[in-house]
């Protein structure tokens, strides 16, 4: 690949992983916000996973900037911390929500409103699907597995804003009040998942959200 092209291709990796963090930024601080004000519990946890997978988005950024220096995709001391930070707040995470949704369930706890979600929900969905297809196109031009799987592994983020849509249309048709519990639930289930996957990628495990684990620290999704 010619210099000038690479070069391009690095930039454009870049300003995607930047634009992925301060989304995800702003989308954390939005879901919260209004997930408090609101009472529910769905968009609140989503909320915060956006925060968590700040933490990721920069080890991707980090990443790149490594691959920018050296053309090496291997992981660092950097990265490694990174991964274990968020594996261990996604299961944080987890514990918190399974636990205050079955209070809420017992307590038949309804929220005030999930307007809001619906509308996070189909904002998130319609940015995750433009940054993966445009993470795709660049890291297929540079042959990059590790920019792959990034591209791979936001859309759990898409998953997770479905699983979002569904619970506060749900609620909003219904006023089923459980719906909201039932939809941490399922967020709960998603962050776990990513939990134990972070812990894998920081022991040296290759795993990416669209591709299940190896214990071959060689291979990634895209040379599979």
């Amino acid at each position: 690949m010619a210099s000038i092209e690479r070069d391009s291709l690095l930039a454009r990796a870049n300003l995607l992983a930047l634009l992925t963090i301060g989304y995800n930024l702003v989308e954390g601080v939005v879901s919260m916000a209004l997930g408090a004000a609101d009472e529910t519990l769905a968009l609140f946890g989503f909320g915060v996973d956006s925060f968590i997978e700040v933490i990721s988005a920069i080890g991707v950024w980090h990443m790149i900037r490594r691959i920018k220096a050296n053309n090496g995709e291997t992981k660092d001391a950097f990265a490694q911390r990174a991964l274990t930070i968020t594996g261990g707040a996604f299961y944080l995470l987890t514990a918190g929500l399974v636990a205050t949704a079955i209070l809420n369930m017992i307590s038949q706890h309804r929220p005030t409103t999930t307007f809001w979600g619906i509308i996070v929900s189909l904002v998130s969905m319609s940015f995750m699907w433009l940054l993966i297809h445009h993470k795709t196109r660049v890291g297929t031009a540079m042959n990059s597995p590790a920019i792959l799987a990034d591209a791979a592994c936001s859309k759990a983020c898409v998953y997770l804003s479905v699983v979002l849509l569904i619970a506060s249309a749900g609620f909003q048709l219904t006023g089923i009040g459980s719906l909201d519990a039932i939809g941490a639930l399922l967020i709960a289930w998603f962050t776990f998942k990513e939990g134990r996957e972070s812990f894998g990628k920081a022991n040296g495990m290759t795993c990416s959200c669209s591709c299940s684990c190896s214990a071959t620290p060689a291979v990634e999704c895209g040379d599979q």
